[in-house]
């Protein structure tokens, strides 16, 4: 009895202490082993960042000006704004203000999705296995899919602050022209799309997405106007290209009353927008406790490349860090690879202004890819810049890799990304095997610019074996190249 009254006495004390040894482990031990796998990390609202940066303000050389097509003189904003918002066009000639303020409406509309997710790819590394530490801002989280909203909204706000009613434009794939629509109508504008008519033979839902919006949508090229009618009449058979809508849209643009025209890619003002993602990108790299060492994004013009690489690259201009960047082009529209550096039009028709560029040709024609997005023959002023100045470089993949690496992230992350990012898919797992074979434990950032939910027609044909590589030949490359005007 004199022992049950002990044991009673002090099991409380034992047990007290056991309890507190415990808590004592978790802390130490167990607690910090969940902390180290934390797989997603999210900005609050109050801590998206409010300004963008514009790269051309802290750039060791500035990219060369954009010249008129007839006196081959440096275009002011003023020249822009016939086809532009006139804040769009003073933005794509700024090289004096490194940080920009996002307009309070459409930083309420940005809080609609972001921040985005900064993800870490544990079950990719593991598949790999590889030492490199892989993340991914996931830009597909929002309700269009792609990272392309982040452009479209300041864009059609100008636009409607300016007094435009009708804003036009053209889409590859048909995110853009999506993310557009969708802007469009929030600021109470009436939209024209030209879709590549390839893309829109591929990707019919896009179409619909758009007229959903209330966009009014034609396959490019088309009879509704005088260059898609010139396209046509030169080859019947035309299937499209960026260049072929481009024009298209800027034709209606300069022939519409109080309409302007808008681009998703390739241009300053543009890859300024998406900015966002990069600076976001850089707080959340701060929560993980790692900073990345290689910088990887799909390329067609440059936007989501741009979006997420600049805000990193200005840490390189200082001399701060020495992160790698890659841009991850289709081997079958090489410009940053196998292009030259020159003065070209942005459009096949030669509408546009004449940019600075790592071209292929306006005259290029490219394969029927499905990574629609990237089907674009130039590069944009400041990214064709900054590799000319070896800041970034490129590297191109075959169409078949890219889905091949696709469908190996969406059977480890669980996420089906659209063609064009498998591109920076791709270029990641290559990085990471080259870890591998090294053992460098190097941190990994890719930009997932798009989910592919509505390009499964495109997975379909890659599992059915009906998908193939294309080859680009010198003698092809030296053809559509002929006709640039060599000014530099």
């Amino acid at each position: 009895m004199e022992k049950y009254v002990i044991f009673r006495q002090y099991f409380p004390v034992i047990l007290s202490r056991i309890r507190a040894e415990l808590s004592n482990f978790a802390t130490e031990f167990f607690y910090p082993r969940i902390m180290s796998k934390q797989k997603r990390f999210i900005l609050q609202e109050n801590e998206i960042p409010t300004q963008w940066y514009n790269i051309q303000a802290e750039m060791p050389n500035k990219p060369l000006p954009p010249l008129n097509p007839a006196t081959k003189e440096p275009l002011t904003a003023e020249d822009l704004a016939h086809i532009f918002s006139y804040e769009c066009s003073k933005q794509e000639l700024d090289s004096e203000h490194a940080w920009i303020d996002i307009p309070e409406p459409v930083l309420d509309m940005y809080k609609y999705y972001r921040s985005t997710p900064l993800v870490r790819a544990y079950a990719l590394e593991e598949a790999l296995g590889t030492p490199a530490h892989i993340y991914f801002k996931n830009e597909s989280v929002n309700p269009l899919g792609s990272h392309k909203i982040n452009s479209a909204l300041p864009q059609c706000y100008y636009c409607k602050q300016e007094g435009t009613t009708n804003v036009t434009t053209e889409t590859g794939a048909g995110q853009w022209g999506a993310a557009l629509s969708y802007a469009a109508r929030v600021f109470g504008l009436e939209t024209a799309v030209y879709q590549v008519k390839l893309t829109m033979q591929q990707k019919p839902y896009r179409s619909l997405i758009m007229r959903t919006f209330g966009a009014t949508v034609e396959g490019s090229p088309s009879m509704s106007t005088r260059a898609g009618k010139d396209i046509i009449t030169r080859d019947p058979m035309h299937s499209g290209s960026l260049g072929t809508a481009i024009s298209e849209a800027v034709e209606l643009a300069t022939t519409t009353p109080n309409c302007k025209y808008t681009l998703g890619s390739v241009l300053n003002h543009v890859s300024l927008h998406q900015s966002i993602i990069g600076l976001e990108a850089e707080k959340q790299m701060e929560m993980a406790g790692e900073y990345p060492d290689t910088v990887i994004a799909c390329f067609g013009g440059g936007s989501n490349f741009g979006g997420l690489a600049f805000p990193f690259m200005r840490h390189v201009f200082s001399g701060k860090k020495n992160t790698e960047f890659i841009a991850a082009e289709p081997a079958s529209c090489p410009k940053l690879t196998r292009g030259v550096f020159d003065y070209d039009f942005g459009d096949e028709a030669g509408y546009t202004p004449l940019l600075p560029m790592f071209t292929l040709g306006h005259d290029f024609k490219p394969a029927n890819i499905h990574a629609g997005g990237l089907r674009y023959h130039g590069a944009g002023m400041i990214v064709s810049q900054l590799l000319k100045d070896g800041f970034m470089r490129g590297v191109d993949i075959p169409q078949l890799e890219t889905f091949e690496s696709g469908i190996l992230f969406s059977r480890t992350e669980g996420i089906i990304p659209a063609p064009e990012s498998c591109h920076a898919i791709a270029a990641t797992i290559r990085e990471a095997l080259k870890c591998k074979e090294t053992g460098e434990s190097k941190v990994i950032l890719f930009n997932l610019s798009g989910h592919g939910l509505i390009d499964m027609p495109s997975y379909d044909q890659y599992i059915n074996g009906d998908l193939r590589n294309y080859t680009l030949t010198d003698e092809d490359l030296a053809k559509s190249m002929a006709n640039l005007p060599h000014l530099i």
